[in-house]
């Protein structure tokens, strides 16, 4: 088995940083290939030089620090991420991917490390700055029925109108499920920063986007003015927090990843390079 021999070692030395909370012994390093969009701010990004910035460079690089591994972090194309990892060209995912049953049929993950809601968004003269929903946060494990009434509210005002969202996200998964016969036009995106730029131009009335992207987005100049429309939703179709994707084969990996994940939810690291990178912790609640 892939990574059998290589990281039992390494999963037993991450469960003791969980539970004595110091360092693991030195010991001969593993590599780990890690993929990333590099498109996806805060998350994940490209900086000058080519550079890859965001909350999950920060933080593979502390986890692989605990997992006393040696990483190099890759840009990879959203749409061909899955197949890359499947393929054996990288080891794990770190690019803001949320848990999903269709994701799990052909990948495993960690234990989650980040989880935020999705909106709808807008721009301050957009026609559906003001949707029904304002102001709610709701979950689709809790409270599936009040956000199918809002959602029902919300479908005749999308009539006419043209939303942008990144192809193969939980986002388009939601649009489609819930929105494909509400007469909106539904145009898809390689990357959030390209819907971005279409919204600011004038040429989509809304996104329907990760909360956290959108907050980071609206700190440009370009971008003032795009806030969250309608109620913050998560759960269910939009999965269920963001985590590590792994090959099904890789149980050592992933057991080193979940330890080292515990550590730094445990000592706080999660949360300091949440509000660092988001302005408020997004570390899952449970």
């Amino acid at each position: 088995m892939l990574f059998r021999r290589s990281f039992v070692r390494l999963a037993a030395a991450g469960a003791a940083v969980v539970a004595s909370g110091s360092q693991p012994a030195r010991a001969q390093q593993r590599t780990i290939r890690i993929a990333t969009e590099g498109a996806y701010a805060p998350w994940n990004f490209t900086g000058p030089g080519g550079q890859l910035l965001g909350f999950e460079i920060d933080l593979a690089n502390d986890l692989c620090r605990r997992m006393n591994a040696r990483c190099t972090i890759v840009a990879q194309d959203w749409d061909g991420i899955i197949p890359g990892l499947t393929a054996g060209r990288y080891d794990a995912i770190m690019a803001g991917m949320n848990i999903t049953d269709r994701r799990l049929e052909v990948i495993n993950f960690s234990r989650v490390y980040a989880a935020g809601p999705h909106a709808f968004g807008t721009m301050p003269n957009s026609p559906l700055r003001n949707l029904p929903g304002a102001g709610r946060t709701l979950s689709f494990a809790t409270e599936e029925a009040e956000i199918r009434a809002l959602l029902d509210q919300i479908r005749p005002l999308l009539r006419g109108r043209t939303i942008g969202v990144q192809t193969a996200t939980t986002n388009s998964a939601f649009l489609a499920q819930f929105f494909a016969n509400a007469g909106a036009t539904i145009r898809e995106y390689r990357t959030t920063e390209e819907h971005d730029l279409d919204l600011a131009a004038g040429r989509l009335d809304a996104i329907f986007a990760a909360v956290t992207a959108m907050t980071a987005t609206a700190e440009k100049p370009e971008f003032r003015g795009l806030a969250p429309s309608g109620p913050l939703l998560s759960g269910g179709i939009l999965g269920r927090g963001v985590a590590v994707g792994l090959r099904k084969a890789d149980t050592d990996l992933k057991a080193a990843f979940d330890a080292a994940i515990e550590a730094a939810l445990a000592d706080g690291t999660i949360r300091r390079l949440s509000e660092r990178w988001f302005k408020t912790d997004i570390s899952p609640r449970s």
